[in-house]
């Protein structure tokens, strides 16, 4: 991508995992998830990838792989909060670029990572993100896909769990195919942050869209916070929770390699 802005990658990483323990240590082809998604994080460009993580497993398993591990606290409750205290003990300036690249997403694609940071460089946003075309009715429906709506600059509107935006007219009419001219989008859960912001956005009170619907972001936009949002470039793999996830990441890959 031209034109690239000087950024960091952060991500946050615990041992934990309800579904899927260790989540960050299971191997992928022989590699451990968290190595492969810092190899995608130091190919996309990063002046430097940082995992903040509250395990020295996790530590261990990165150590000659080229990126920066810094021991954070272990009751934070989300990944969020864990780079708010990474950007304070890093004492980055407070215009630095960081995007957040989630420990299980061993598949990111190198153009997305540098098209968020992209998009936040030419934003006056203090966040941004990136988002897809739905691509079916299902999808559509689907709680655990989060559409979102945006506005003509680019800012979004707001994120949910259910069908946004609603059509009613073409939904009155047929609810089994999606409705054309409709931009329904699917949000991709990857963001950037301005350094100063991640503190000051860990730091405010929860709000009850976020409560209601379980999506941080709307924290952000409820405070009058905006989220400058811009579409992929490429297809965003899913990224591993679950057992089955890991077999077809590792699926994938092999079959990748083989080509």
């Amino acid at each position: 991508m031209s034109n690239l802005p000087d950024f960091v990658v952060a991500v946050p990483a615990r041992y934990a995992s309800q579904r899927l323990p260790g989540k960050p240590l299971r191997k992928i082809a022989g590699v451990p998830m968290i190595v492969r998604v810092c190899q995608r994080a130091l190919a996309a460009g990063a002046r430097e990838v940082v995992v903040a993580t509250d395990d020295a497993r996790i530590a261990d398993a990165l150590d000659g792989n080229g990126v920066e591990v810094v021991m954070t606290r272990a009751d934070h409750a989300s990944g969020t909060d864990r780079l708010a205290e990474l950007a304070r003990l890093r004492a980055w300036q407070e215009d630095l670029i960081v995007v957040n690249l989630q420990g299980d997403e061993p598949q990111a694609p190198m153009s997305g990572i540098q098209a968020v940071a992209q998009a936040l460089a030419a934003s006056y946003a203090p966040m941004a993100t990136l988002a897809t075309p739905i691509q079916s009715i299902d999808e559509l429906f689907d709680p655990n896909c989060v559409k979102l709506v945006r506005g003509g600059s680019g800012n979004a509107l707001y994120f949910s769990r259910a069908p946004i935006p609603w059509a009613r007219d073409a939904m009155a009419a047929d609810r089994h195919a999606l409705p054309a001219n409709v931009p329904c989008l699917r949000h991709i859960g990857i963001y950037a942050y301005r350094a100063g912001f991640l503190g000051r956005f860990a730091s405010l009170p929860r709000t009850p869209l976020e409560i209601a619907e379980s999506l941080e972001q709307l924290r952000a936009l409820e405070h009058g916070h905006a989220i400058h949002v811009a579409m992929a470039p490429e297809f965003f793999p899913a990224g591993v929770d679950t057992e089955a996830d890991l077999a077809r990441v590792e699926r994938e890959l092999l079959a990748s390699q083989a080509r």
